[in-house]
């Protein structure tokens, strides 16, 4: 995505002018010694020496981490807007907006981000060190969370059972792991979107491991992996651009319509057709017009993404962080009964006050200090846990030589 620029181009020094000498008897000729280092010829760890001083460090993407750190401020305004959408049209209207794309956009990086993955030791651990150790971590964290702010300490610790916004880290695990299989079948992304429709139309998949909401957001994750570089250039065209613009407002406007009558459930993609009492095939229809109305929005949300590094770049580096622990605060304020307490929270400037208290939350939970803090359950080492094999020590020595 990024080109690496030599940092001096490829000019010469210009050469230095040149001296007539004085008249008179030339000087007498001195001998200079040929230093020693740059006699001899450089030796093979010298030349990897060099190559590695040579070699700028590899940077972050600023679109990507823009874009991440968008889409999770929009993924917290849009669980504050949630509360509001019983009394207010126009927040059911945004809130069904934002959840079109949001996830989608987020679930696309992280396929794009997953074309490399394969079985490798390495990346095996960090799938289980940045996944599956965090999904262990927060499940549990939120289920006492809930036990002592909603006066319910019946509530059960189950890891088969994902509660709330733990279900993304069990879709990521399982996405990650299959992979290589997308890599070698000849049309991945119709078979992921055979694969949604199928789960749409099966309510006996159940709630183990929230598979349904892990199947039907399939498709987004196998478009990632199906994306190259020049996708995302071709979404930053500047006639995209403006033409982004009259479809978001077109979107919002049918949002607006389409509120008072069809559910919002849709876009959780957490229910099969017959759990949500229609026929099955409309499961099918909704599956296929959500998908196409995802990536129109995704695409538009693409194309006002800066790609020049902003203040807020730095931060995409931590959307994890914002995402996992925004819950505490989102669930909080529906168990403590702030929007019923507070009624002016439900007037125009209340909603408008919500949504800039959950946007500066989550940007104040993406900062470094913040992931300084929690690192330890984000993206602990445990070097202990795991044995190192050949290959790993090979290329440990060589990056060290």
């Amino acid at each position: 995505m990024t080109n690496s620029v030599h940092p001096h181009g490829r000019h010469r020094a210009p050469l230095p002018p040149v001296q007539v000498p004085a008249a008179g008897p030339p000087p007498p000729r001195t001998h200079h010694p040929i230093p020693q280092a740059a006699a001899a010829p450089p030796t093979p760890v010298g030349h990897r020496a060099a190559a590695r001083a040579a070699k700028p460090a590899k940077q972050r993407d600023a679109f990507f981490d823009n874009a991440k750190y968008l889409a999770i401020v929009l993924v917290a305004m849009a669980h504050a807007w949630e509360p509001l959408t019983d009394h207010s049209r126009a927040a059911e209207a945004l809130y069904m907006t934002v959840y079109t794309f949001h996830m989608p956009a987020f679930i696309v990086i992280s396929g794009y981000f997953s074309r490399s993955f394969d079985m490798r030791p390495d990346r095996l651990r960090r799938l289980v060190t940045g996944v599956a150790v965090p999904y262990v971590i927060f499940e549990v964290a939120y289920t006492l969370f809930k036990r002592w702010a909603d006066d319910d300490p019946a509530q059960p610790i189950s890891l088969l059972d994902p509660w709330y916004l733990t279900w993304f880290l069990v879709a990521l695990f399982v996405w990650r792991l299959t992979v290589p299989l997308w890599k070698i079948v000849r049309w991945p992304l119709p078979l992921a979107l055979a694969i949604a429709m199928l789960a749409v139309i099966s309510p006996d998949i159940g709630d183990d491991l929230d598979l349904q909401r892990v199947l039907q957001f399939l498709p987004f994750f196998v478009l990632g992996l199906c994306m190259k570089p020049e996708h995302f250039q071709l979404v930053r065209r500047r006639e995209v651009r403006v033409l982004s613009v009259p479809v978001f407002a077109a979107a919002v406007l049918l949002a607006y319509w389409a509120a008072p009558r069809m559910t919002s459930v849709w876009f959780y993609r957490r229910d099969s057709a017959q759990e949500l009492g229609v026929p099955w095939w409309v499961g099918i229809v909704m599956t296929l017009a959500l998908f196409g109305c995802s990536v129109v929005l995704t695409a538009c949300f693409f194309a006002w993404v800066p790609r020049r590094k902003m203040w807020f770049t730095l931060l995409g580096a931590g959307t994890l962080y914002g995402y996992l622990l925004h819950g505490f605060l989102a669930k909080g304020s529906r168990f403590w009964g702030w929007f019923e307490e507070y009624e002016w929270l439900h007037k125009p400037l209340g909603e408008i006050f919500v949504t800039v208290v959950a946007a500066t939350v989550v940007t104040l939970l993406c900062t470094p200090p913040v992931q300084r803090v929690f690192r330890f359950a984000m993206e602990p080492k445990m070097e202990w846990a795991f044995k190192r094999d050949a290959a790993e020590l090979a290329r440990e020595r060589a990056r060290s030589a």
